[in-house]
């Protein structure tokens, strides 16, 4: 099992290079409604069903959970594919490059490999548990940032759907909090930018209140392999129980908890 993640990531590479094709080169097509103001377009059901098909093939003994259509596969097993075929479909539709695709491996609720590919960007980050995080073949780190004052801090969509009201109120505090204590604050509409960048110290964090594992499963891998620290909302380590995402800047992960704390009372 030791050798278990490595071996794997290059499958995860070569379905990440075959759905980013896919993407590139298909239009979004019909839309489908996923409730209030949520949607997934054809090609989010046709990438993900190329790479289940490609994950099955390959690795039969290990399931995949897909956002789109659920799960598939012998779930009795430690390890499962989390994947997303596009995180960013509201920009997708929109011809908004910012999008990407994202292919986890989790073992036992901890994400062990992760592969997001940014198909309108080129870039293809990847990580595997203790083989450091990469982009392409570089080396990345998340950043050195000390002050809260120079960070730059990305936070997830503002809520839709049931409850989206009082989400949305924690949300706007947040944002409040934020702008009074960062250098500047981005909503990019995809958590798998969000950890990819904070992976590559492009953002200092990423603030998401949700913790789905398709969304999150390859970038928190990737962000931990960079040296961010990834945490729920009270501080803790993240695990695939959290309530939040939320992956930091080694220096910053007191001063965000503190921030995100305020922002609650």
């Amino acid at each position: 099992m030791n050798d278990a993640p490595a071996a794997l990531l290059p499958v995860a590479l070569k379905a990440a290079e075959m759905a980013s094709e896919l993407v590139r080169t298909r239009v979004p097509g019909l839309l489908t409604a996923k409730g209030d103001r949520d949607m997934a377009s054809e090609v989010d059901y046709t990438v993900e069903r190329a790479v289940r098909d490609y994950l099955e093939e390959r690795t039969p003994d290990i399931a995949v959970l897909g956002e789109e259509e659920g799960i598939s596969g012998d779930t009795t097993g430690d390890l499962l594919w989390a994947i997303d075929p596009v995180d960013g479909t509201a920009n997708f539709v929109r011809d908004i490059p910012l999008c990407g695709i994202s292919i986890g491996l989790i073992a036992k609720g901890r994400p062990i490999v992760g592969v997001i590919d940014l198909p309108f960007l080129g870039a293809r980050y990847h990580a595997a548990q203790h083989t450091g995080a990469h982009l392409g073949d570089r080396r990345i780190r998340a950043s050195m940032t000390t002050n809260l004052k120079d960070a730059i801090v990305a936070i997830g969509d503002y809520a839709v759907g049931e409850g989206a009201e009082a989400k949305n109120r924690r949300r706007i505090a947040l944002t409040e909090h934020l702008a009074a204590s960062v250098q500047r604050v981005r909503m990019l509409g995809t958590v798998a930018i969000d950890l990819a960048w904070v992976a590559e110290g492009k953002l200092d964090a990423g603030i998401t209140l949700s913790n789905k594992p398709w969304d999150m499963a390859a970038g928190i891998i990737i962000a931990r392999e960079a040296g961010a620290n990834v945490i729920d909302q009270d501080g803790t380590d993240h695990t695939f129980d959290s309530s939040a995402t939320i992956a930091t800047a080694p220096a910053l992960t007191h001063d965000i908890a503190a921030l995100l704390h305020d922002a609650e009372t």
